[in-house]
């Protein structure tokens, strides 16, 4: 929601364009783009998941094709294009043996990414369809990477999968709420929402168009979701994630005087992950007598969200 950074902020996520066909959790019946070789397989990795690695290869360490190695088993489905996941991950010139990047292995060094974008091609080889909970080494074909070696040489990743999120809402369909703006999703997704003729309601409205049974929304959680905005008396979208390609990061409090939209932390605060929700706001929880880019002064707002996960 470009239009109101103070509330919503990438977090750290690299974003990507979202798949049409990515399932909402990953999915079970998953191929890896790549597969085991003598390369990873010299890569002798010790340690616990989740906790820093003594990571050993032989040098220099070459390979003609991108290799993966499975060091720990995950659970779960496997991971896809277009997928929220938070990674732990080392880093090194396959070469010399130069460590490139090494994270603390703590609460502070998780990673947010979109798996598939602005990622080194052969860390999203070696996401795709991994499972939470596993760890893998990673050895790029030459050329592959964007980590600023040389060209010719090959790159060593370890990559813990510490977390997934949703890539679209999966909760229980609920029943429509009379008198809000109706959805229709599109097959990846998208919502399409027709507003209806009527004034629009002068106090916030929620609606729970899928129930979610993940975790709850409390005030101070950081929200990963899709979302669209659009104007009621325009009846125009003004933002949307979903085209966009990139869902966002909200930081949702309803206890402090610092929301810009203050009808959004009580939308989200409650709700649980997994689910889909419309929210119809009016102007004294939004903007009110200001306008703000696209957004009129005095409109009143309908968001649909899907609640992909929380940190």
């Amino acid at each position: 929601m470009r239009k109101v950074p103070a509330l919503i902020a990438t977090a750290g996520l690299v974003l990507a364009t979202l798949t049409a066909c990515s399932p909402a959790t990953g999915t079970a019946d998953c191929e890896s783009p790549v597969s085991a070789g003598k390369a990873s397989e010299l890569v002798s990795v010790t340690g616990d998941f989740d906790s820093a690695p003594t990571i050993d290869f032989p040098t220099p360490l070459k390979t003609e094709t991108t290799q993966r190695s499975e060091l720990i088993e995950g659970t779960g489905p496997g991971l896809v294009e277009g997928q929220v996941v938070q990674i732990e991950l080392s880093v090194f010139d396959a070469t010399t043996g130069d460590p490139i990047k090494e994270s603390a292995y703590d609460d502070t060094s998780k990673v947010t990414y979109i798996v598939g974008n602005q990622m080194p091609d052969g860390l999203t080889d070696g996401l795709l369809c991994a499972q939470v909970g596993s760890r893998s080494a990673v050895v790029t074909a030459p050329g592959v990477d964007n980590t600023g070696i040389d060209s010719d040489d090959s790159v060593v990743f370890v990559i813990d999968v510490i977390k997934s999120y949703k890539t679209r809402a999966d909760g229980a369909d609920q029943l429509p709420v009379a008198g809000l703006p109706a959805v229709v999703l599109t097959d990846d997704g998208t919502p399409g929402i027709t507003v209806p003729s009527a004034e629009p309601p002068t106090d916030l409205k929620i609606g729970v168009l899928k129930k979610g049974d993940g975790e709850e929304v409390t005030d101070g959680s950081t929200v990963i979701v899709n979302y669209t905005g659009v104007l009621w008396k325009e009846k125009t979208v003004f933002d949307s994630s979903w085209t966009a390609g990139q869902p966002a990061a909200i930081v949702v409090d309803r206890t402090t005087a610092d929301q810009p939209l203050p009808g959004l932390a009580q939308a989200l605060v409650g709700q649980t992950v997994g689910s889909q929700i419309i929210a119809v706001i009016p102007p004294e929880l939004a903007y009110g007598d200001q306008a703000s880019g696209e957004i009129p002064a005095d409109s009143t707002l309908v968001f649909v969200f899907d609640i992909l996960g929380v940190e």
